[in-house]
């Protein structure tokens, strides 16, 4: 008996067809591929030796001259007027959470302590404050 499924169809003639066209458009950007390699070899067999040699060395001095000269940036980088400032602002930045947060702190004690009558040091070491705590104010 003969099933439908045994023919070949459109769409696996199609298929089959798209795959032979991506088979020839790869050998085709292989061969492509070889020859500007091929070309690239002898580009670089044409030039000179000498002259090449001393592109090489003039650029691993320009290499190195770079690693001085970014070096000595950042070592000047300290002193740089904008990241000073950025320090100065973070420093205030975190010295005004560090009130905040104390004062949030201290009206909690004192609300705690007004409504349990509940000792401050029990107080502080259930919300993980250590004994040595001091207020910045």
């Amino acid at each position: 008996s003969t099933v439908f499924w045994s023919f070949p169809s459109q769409q696996g003639s199609l298929v089959q067809s798209r795959l032979k066209e991506a088979q020839d458009q790869r050998t085709t950007n292989q061969a492509q591929i070889a020859e500007v390699r091929n070309l690239i070899k002898v580009l670089i067999a044409s030039i000179p030796q000498d002259t090449r040699t001393h592109a090489l060395a003039e650029l691993n001095r320009l290499k190195k001259e770079l690693v001085q000269l970014d070096n000595e940036l950042s070592a000047y980088s300290a002193c740089d007027p904008v990241k000073l400032d950025e320090t100065r602002r973070g420093i205030l930045l975190a010295k005004e959470a560090a009130i905040r947060w104390t004062e949030n702190f201290c009206i909690a004690l004192a609300h705690f302590q007004r409504q349990s009558l509940v000792e401050p040091s029990e107080i502080r070491r259930y919300l993980g404050v250590n004994d040595d705590y001091e207020d910045i104010c």
